[in-house]
């Protein structure tokens, strides 16, 4: 598949949603949805009322509408729930996932690669991270069921992600290893699903989409290229300057000045050592200008990957008003971006934006109760009897240690579920009111007004494609 030189980053719960997806496909370059927690973003636009009708017109599509039925009979609320009523709870994700939620989560995955792809013949990805792997299987078949043209993953080593694709094309089982740091020496965990327990008959054969790994090092990038399950197609190369997730320096989390891991040059990936695997790439982390894309075509690359200006423009999911104060505090050079060592349960640094009001604030974090009631980043162990548990990190402390989690190891852990699902308008309304906001971008939110044209207030995903192309 020869994809073009702009990938959209698929970023946070919904921020890179079907709408921003399809405006950026519709312009030539590749639009990518989120499918990270996409379950609950679909279930809470069922409670607010489905507005604008679109989960309900993507889901006529769906090859079991029984299946819809079952969903929509429990989560839609004609009109919408009252705003200071809470959302209904979700089924937790785990390694024996419930029938509901795996047929939640092969449904919203349809439902936004469908939403995307509508009315259209552009190319549309979908973003899915690897540490989240309860949920991977059904959400690539969910994806491939609407005919996703490009699987990209990284917050991992995604090694098996290919061989799926090809199984899942053909309408067979697939399965991946369920990997943990405290699961002992018993034989490893499997997930496996099925097509046809979700789909019967299953439709195959389908399409398989192509394949691309987000890597920030040339050892992940060779060990991909040569031991993958099946055929990977090309990469992602971020730096630490990306948004989200990035990967641990080399170094180790030695803090700086400023608390924040230091990177070095250890940490930059070698463009030598990619180029020799023959395989196309793009690179990511403060591309998002005439200079970084043509650095990038000279390094070799496609093309780039641009995640946060396209976050902040009119067409991502981010709340309208996050997305209008930002835009003010970049006109006056106030966005701080500060890579947050401890925020994410998954160990890895997460980059927070400095917000008035949401969890990157001491106090409004250490005022929100701690509870851990969605599960995505929930880690599993072994308990004594030999059976599987799951905790997380952002759960309360004691409850944490209770099942086997090392001391201090949840200090200063954020719910980055509920917080991401905040920041889009979907977060959970608890004792009446709504959960604290959490806002990841990269270092280059702090230009995002640059993309604003002249007298206005806000920009679109074209704006920024015409800026970084020079059209």
């Amino acid at each position: 598949m020869n994809l073009p030189g702009i990938i959209q980053g698929g970023m946070g719960v919904a921020v890179s949603d079907w709408r921003l997806a399809r405006a950026v496909s519709c312009l030539g370059q590749l639009g990518v949805v989120s499918g990270t927690v996409i379950p609950v973003v679909m279930a809470r636009r069922l409670q607010l009322g489905d507005p604008g009708g679109h989960t309900a017109r993507a889901a006529a599509s769906f090859p079991d509408q029984a299946l819809v039925e079952r969903v929509f009979s429990r989560y839609f609320i004609d009109g919408g729930k009252a705003e200071d009523a809470p959302f209904a709870a979700m089924p937790m994700p785990s390694a024996n996932p419930s029938k509901l939620l795996v047929e939640m989560t092969v449904l919203a995955n349809f439902i936004e690669v469908h939403l995307a792809k509508e009315g259209h013949d552009g190319v549309v990805g979908i973003n899915l991270l690897e540490k989240i792997q309860v949920a991977t299987l059904a959400s690539l078949l969910g994806a491939m069921l609407a005919e996703v043209d490009v699987v990209l993953m990284g917050a991992g080593i995604p090694r098996a992600i290919p061989g799926v694709l090809d199984r899942f094309a053909e309408g067979a089982a697939a399965e991946i290893p369920f990997d943990g740091t405290d699961l002992g020496d018993t034989p490893a965990e499997r997930l496996r699903l099925e097509p046809a327990d979700v789909l019967e008959p299953f439709p195959a054969p389908l399409p398989r989409p192509a394949f691309l790994a987000v890597i920030s090092s040339h050892v992940l990038a060779t060990t991909l290229a040569r031991k993958a399950s099946g055929k990977v197609d090309g990469f992602v190369v971020e730096s630490s300057a990306a948004g989200g997730h990035n990967a641990p320096p080399r170094g180790g989390m030695v803090p700086g000045e400023t608390g924040e891991p230091v990177y070095g040059p250890r940490d930059e990936p070698n463009l030598d050592q990619i180029r020799k695997l023959g395989l196309p790439f793009w690179l990511a982390g403060e591309r998002a200008c005439p200079e970084g894309y043509q650095a990038a075509l000279e390094a070799g690359a496609r093309g780039v990957q641009i995640g946060t200006a396209f976050a902040f423009c009119e067409e991502s999911g981010l709340d309208p008003s996050i997305k209008a104060r930002v835009l003010a505090m970049s006109r006056r050079g106030e966005v701080r971006v500060f890579t947050d060592p401890q925020a994410s349960p998954t160990g890895f640094p997460f980059k927070l934006v400095r917000l008035e009001g949401t969890l990157s604030e001491k106090d409004v974090y250490e005022a929100r109760p701690r509870i851990c009631d969605l599960g995505y980043l929930r880690e599993p162990f072994r308990r004594e009897d030999g059976s599987l548990g799951f905790r997380c990190p952002a759960e309360p402390e004691a409850d944490f240690e209770a099942k086997g989690g090392a001391s201090g190891a949840a200090t200063g852990r954020k719910c980055l579920c509920n917080g991401l699902l905040a920041a889009v308008g979907l977060g959970q309304v608890r004792d009446g009111k709504p959960e604290p906001a959490m806002l990841t971008a990269g270092a280059a939110a702090a230009g995002v007004a640059d993309f604003l044209p002249e007298g206005a207030d806000s920009y679109t995903a074209a704006d920024v494609i015409r800026a970084v192309l020079k059209t």
